[in-house]
């Protein structure tokens, strides 16, 4: 691949995924990618602890949970014309030394299919369900806050899973893998704009009171 990989720290990342990623947030970023063509960042990769604890535990169970975390951002320039699984393999290669269970969803709402980490020979475990958190009128919080009575649609999600380990970590992992390992979802892929970010749907259930 053309170009060098470099890790990144915080506030690099952040400056570079922030204007550019749908979602608008900051993540939570253990270990952060960049990938640098002719000394300028075309395009960024995180890796951090998934919030849900539960998530960590389902995978390979308890005794592995410590060891999963999440490629919870991937974001590009515009014009970049290489094959972004290209980076995100590279990632995945330095990562092997740390022994990780890597988790990363591709987003249904947003014709996300994970093509990418098709390519990256990620397994595939199925799509979660559409739910709604508790949320505020404006969509801020969730889990566990009042009930205002407003709710915000998490949309579906195609689940991925990618051991980064040595032969006998991967081994181990394998033995006790509780996900099902599915065929690759194949639908119409489209982009996103860089710069515009996913507007939350609400649903104010005080209407029907």
């Amino acid at each position: 691949m053309k170009g060098q990989i470099q890790c990144l720290d915080y506030k690099q990342s952040i400056n570079f995924l922030l204007p550019k990623h749908y979602s608008g947030r900051k993540p939570v970023i253990s270990k952060s990618f960049g990938w640098f063509i002719n000394d300028r960042l075309v395009a960024v990769c995180t890796f951090g602890k998934p919030a849900n604890y539960k998530l960590c535990e389902g995978i390979c169970g308890k005794d592995h949970a410590s060891s999963v975390y999440e490629l919870n951002r991937l974001c590009r320039v515009d014009d970049l014309t290489e094959q972004l699984s290209q980076f995100v393999s590279a990632c995945l290669r330095r990562l092997s030394v740390e022994n990780w269970i890597i988790v990363s969803y591709s987003d249904t709402s947003m014709n996300h299919n994970g093509y990418v980490y098709q390519a990256c020979n990620f397994i595939f475990t199925g799509t979660t369900k559409e739910r709604l958190d508790f949320t505020g009128k404006n969509g801020h919080g969730r889990h566990g806050s009042m009930d205002t009575g407003f709710r915000k649609v998490r949309s579906a999600k195609n689940r991925y899973v990618y051991l980064a380990g040595n032969k006998r970590k991967i081994k181990e992992w394998k033995q006790c893998f509780n996900y099902d390992i599915l065929p690759y979802p194949k639908e119409i892929n489209s982009n996103y704009i860089l710069g515009e970010f996913q507007k939350p749907i609400i649903v104010d259930y005080n209407l029907s009171s």
